[in-house]
């Protein structure tokens, strides 16, 4: 044998044992719409613990379900994380997942907190962590019995008092949905109707804004998830620590529906090539650890049945109290989001 050929069958060899190695190597591909720097914890803790690397885009939820329905079954994407319920219900309903079967999500996540089984029993997507929306107020100038249901958000005596982000925000199309799926269409829009005529300016900004107006008197009540207000009573800074000091906090509907609730879930992407991996990282986040990491990272309520909470933040905002939360499906709160915001565009709420 020529000294030309074993150099080439030596090649060869080692671009086998290469391809091999890579072969071998386990990996999840990640689109998530969480920016939160504390996740990383997460990911290290899942690639630690199971050898499976993570790789990972960035964007926002329509950003990803726009990039997954571009991208068809040439999608490299295992795993989909998204911050909002009506959005991960836009992906089912738009073929962008695969629904799977886990005992071990099954048993973690309540029923409330994932898509409706598909006929073999599959599910499309799973709420891994939650975060209630509340209201907060002036504690000079409001009652806190004057605020203590969404309802009275509408409520003529709270006429130029209200600070809200925009109404076709996601996070508000949620709750609209919620509140329409309780009171059914004709009574939200009234509503919806009420809540523009008590607006004190025009919708703008995000949550955090709205409570530091809030703070500044230029509202006297408004709308936030709890999570931005966590980020503001954790925060030694002596400005956030002012804003924290001037506003109360009030988990509406505890005397009827109970506090609205959005999620932020996962799902497995229709054109998965590591499915098996991509269910294991799911399952993963439903583990007490990880839900640990939701709770005193991202100051989100663990999704997942019967986790300890130990967030200061959070404890303090309900005295150390459970209080109770809407139990309709999440997922009927997403299939209402059309019927809101064609109601949005009648009441003139931007």
């Amino acid at each position: 044998m020529s000294k030309t050929v074993k150099a080439l069958l030596s090649v060869c060899a080692l671009a086998a044992a290469a391809s091999g190695v890579h072969a071998q190597e386990q990996v999840v591909n990640l689109y998530s719409a969480r920016h939160y720097s504390t996740d990383e914890a997460l990911y290290t803790g899942f690639t630690k613990a199971t050898g499976i690397k993570i790789n990972r885009v960035d964007a926002d939820d329509a950003g990803i379900l726009a990039r997954l329905k571009a991208e068809g079954s040439a999608s490299p994407a295992d795993v989909i994380l998204l911050v909002d319920a009506a959005r991960l219900y836009k992906g089912e309903v738009d073929g962008l997942f695969q629904p799977i079967k886990s005992k071990v999500l099954n048993d973690a996540i309540p029923a409330n907190l994932r898509s409706n089984p598909v006929a073999d029993g599959g599910i499309a997507w799973y709420g891994l962590s939650t975060r209630a929306r509340v209201i907060v107020y002036n504690k000079v100038k409001v009652q806190k019995a004057d605020v203590d249901t969404y309802e009275e958000l509408g409520d003529p005596k709270n006429k130029g008092k209200l600070c809200i982000r925009s109404g076709s925000h996601p996070y508000n199309l949620s709750l609209f949905g919620a509140v329409t799926e309780h009171v059914g269409e004709q009574k939200a829009e009234a509503w919806l109707k009420g809540m523009v005529a008590n607006l004190a300016r025009p919708p703008k900004g995000g949550d955090t804004d709205q409570i530091k107006a809030v703070a500044a008197g230029e509202c006297d009540i408004a709308v936030t998830n709890s999570y931005y207000l966590a980020r503001l009573m954790r925060s030694t800074k002596p400005e956030d620590v002012a804003v924290v000091n001037k506003v109360g906090v009030v988990f509406p509907n505890q005397e009827s529906w109970g506090t609205h609730l959005n999620i932020a879930g996962g799902a497995v992407a229709k054109h998965s090539k590591n499915q098996a991996n991509a269910i294991k990282f799911l399952e993963y986040l439903a583990s007490p650890e990880a839900q640990n990491y939701f709770a005193n990272g991202n100051n989100e309520w663990p999704a997942a049945k019967g986790v300890a909470l130990d967030n200061p933040a959070l404890k303090a905002m309900t005295d150390g109290k459970p209080f109770k939360s809407e139990t309709i499906p999440i997922s009927a709160v997403g299939a209402n989001v059309t019927k809101v915001q064609q109601m949005l565009d009648r009441v003139g709420f931007q």
